[in-house]
């Protein structure tokens, strides 16, 4: 294909990291060495049978269906609506104040075409999910890159605001509980940066997807519970209910932005399938799987920081999400340890730091002397992986820069 018919934001862009990811996995498997993937947050559990049993029951009963609700049907909206209300205490309208979604994704990537104009400056962090960002160059705005700092508890710094060219921005986008790093904001911090949004009139996009995967004592909260005005909130439930390949989620908060989102929907796509969304209600309505998925997600995580320990590595131990996000010894670069693991001999696939954070105004880049593990192989296998890293230190030291 000639360079010229291929735009320049898609000419612009490198490699996903995680489609890069799959593909040097998938060259292992191609020389006959099954790897374990660390790589991409892709639950391995079966999706719960209540899901599956009324999905199945659902593609029936919409036999004849036609084209699905752009927004999502009327039973969809309400089911949210009230798993947020139980799970939040957020009571919202259904009819105004939440419209369905395929998925986070396709959710966060997008939402940058209903609000963002040209060379509008947006707030992303850095290491952070890069459907945030790069949704922001295809609505050619400007993604301004804010740190998160292990020595910050990598937290959304209070005050970016009022520093620079954030001190410019129309839109601020944060995920907690935190991916990459598996932070978990608490309610006094989400609290602030509510009410500095709402201040400085800026625009508070807000990931949720793992809210509901987490360690600590108290569950993590929704940014909604502090604000709904210039808020929207963006939840799944590829992560919660390991239905990764069923795209469904939704968008909520302010009626104003969740009205421009839906008029955006209805010129990008038909809706999520009705059986999917009949599938979603079924989700919302039992809680026992996702108990089980945190057991089992807080077992692999123990074993593998464990694991990671015994090789001489620090304890990194996450508060929520399916992530370990590892520190490095001082000097070991992470895109090197990241090959190295994926020889034969370990056959461990990992995401190196610096592929998903970019870099500051300074030059610097946050993800750098990091790698970040999905938690997503059964327990068997995470334990047989930690156990081969753990026979291999000496490379270590090898792989300094």
């Amino acid at each position: 294909m000639p360079r010229d018919r291929t735009s320049k934001r898609l000419a612009g862009l490198r490699a996903y990291a995680f489609a890069e990811i799959d593909r040097k996995v998938e060259e292992l498997r191609r020389r006959g060495v099954k790897a374990t993937d660390f790589g991409v947050g892709d639950p391995t559990t079966p999706t719960p049978r209540i899901v599956r049993e009324t999905c199945k029951r659902a593609v029936d009963r919409h036999a004849s269906a036609g084209y699905p609700s752009y927004v999502g049907s009327a039973p969809f909206r309400e089911a949210a609506a009230s798993w947020m209300k139980r799970r939040f205490g957020v009571a919202l309208d259904p009819a105004t104040e939440i419209c369905a979604t395929l998925g986070s994704k396709e959710a966060v990537f997008h939402a940058h075409e209903a609000f963002v104009n040209p060379a509008d400056a947006v707030l992303c962090p850095s290491p952070g999910y890069p459907p945030s960002y790069r949704g922001t160059l295809f609505a050619e705005g400007r993604p301004v890159f804010y740190p998160l700092r292990e020595s910050e508890g990598f937290r959304v710094p209070l005050g970016t605001f009022r520093k620079g060219d954030a001190a410019r921005a129309r839109f601020l986008w944060i995920c907690y509980p935190n991916n990459p790093t598996g932070a978990v904001a608490p309610a006094t911090h989400l609290r602030r940066i509510v009410e500095e949004c709402q201040e400085r009139g800026v625009t508070l996009f807000s990931d949720e997807a793992y809210t509901e995967m987490y360690f600590t004592r108290e569950p993590p909260h929704s940014a909604l519970e502090f604000g709904r005005e210039g808020v929207l909130a963006f939840h799944s439930l590829s992560k919660r209910s390991a239905m990764t390949g069923y795209r469904v989620g939704f968008v909520a908060g302010d009626a104003r932005l969740v009205a421009a989102f839906k008029k955006l929907k209805t010129n990008i796509d038909s809706g999520v399938p009705n059986f999917v969304q009949d599938a979603a209600i079924a989700a919302w309505s039992d809680e026992k799987h996702v108990h089980a998925m945190r057991r089992d997600t807080r077992a692999r995580r123990d074993a593998l920081v464990d694991a990671l320990a015994r090789a001489g590595l620090p304890r990194c131990i996450s508060d929520g999400t399916l992530y370990i996000w590892q520190r490095l010894p001082k000097g070991v670069s992470d895109v090197a340890f990241a090959t190295r693991l994926l020889d034969p001999d370990i056959a461990v696939a990992v995401t190196p730091g610096s592929a998903i954070a970019e870099p500051l105004a300074d030059g610097t880049n946050p993800g750098t002397g990091y790698v970040r593990f999905a938690l997503v192989p059964p327990l068997a296998d995470t334990r047989a992986a930690g156990r081969r890293i753990g026979q291999w230190r000496e490379p270590l030291r090898e792989h300094r820069p």
